[in-house]
């Protein structure tokens, strides 16, 4: 790690530590990510999700890693480093146009639709995870990335709350690409609204939020639903929904289609 100056700490999540860094050689600025778990050696760093979906997902729209390095068992992640995170971002302003959003949306897409192609799916898309510099938009933190070959059941936490598909939070351990493009629409809202569309506090409260909005399905739209949700002693409210216009008012009807 003597080739790097550690500048501030930028984010600690449950696996990692992320670090705004200098390269000294090149005196270029990239991301540290610290491991939270020691390694004996680099064989078990291999095991690693997050190393092996970013040894194969390379895309304009998906953060490039520099390189891996193991120093005294512990594991960093050396990436490229992109302005700020989604969240951060939206918060400096007031309303976003709609082109912009729009061209927001469709970079993220076309890094999701390249993971999906190659049999990855994200599991943990939230605005903290998007970084955006300028007109430059990039998917990060693979650290809950899956392989859509992979056999359920999964039982890890996935997802942030506001940001989970239905049938993550009726704990399903069948699920797949499809909870990427749930959280994306939340995050798509959000860019209009600059708050949460279903901000629940717990699993249960953010199912109502969902029927809140959407409309409460019936046994009929969604059988596996109600099947998850009679396992855990769970009862939908009964919402009728609202056309999403009521929510995002400043969207357009492509936008909301």
């Amino acid at each position: 790690m003597d080739q790097y100056h550690i500048i501030e700490l930028i984010g600690d999540g449950t696996y990692g530590t992320v670090y705004k860094g200098k390269d000294i050689e090149t005196n270029e600025y990239v991301a540290i990510k610290k491991m939270k778990k020691q390694y004996d050696d680099f064989e078990q760093c291999k095991t690693l999700k997050e190393i092996e979906a970013l040894t194969q997902l390379k895309h304009s729209n998906i953060v490039t890693r520099n390189s891996v390095i193991l120093e005294k068992k512990e594991l960093f992640l050396i990436f490229e480093f992109i302005g700020v995170n989604l969240f951060e971002w939206r918060r400096n302003f007031n309303e976003i146009s709609e082109n912009k959003i729009r061209n927001i949306s469709f970079q993220i897409l076309q890094g999701l639709a390249f993971m999906h192609k190659n049999n990855f799916f994200h599991r943990d898309m939230k605005p903290e995870n998007i970084l955006i510099s300028g007109d430059q938009v990039k998917l990060a933190d693979f650290g809950l990335a899956k392989e859509i070959r992979s056999q359920p059941p999964f039982t890890d936490y996935v997802a942030t709350r506001w940001y989970r598909s239905p049938e993550v939070i009726l704990d399903s351990k069948k699920y797949g690409s499809p909870i990427d493009i749930f959280a994306l629409g939340a995050i798509i809202a959000e860019l209009y609204t600059g708050k949460p569309l279903f901000p629940g506090n717990q699993a249960s409260e953010q199912m109502g939020k969902i029927c809140e909005v959407l409309g409460t399905p019936s046994e009929t739209d969604w059988e596996e639903g109600y099947v998850l949700a009679n396992k855990l002693g769970y009862k939908f409210p009964q919402y009728k929904g609202h056309k999403l216009k009521t929510f995002i008012p400043n969207a357009s009807e492509n936008a909301l289609n």
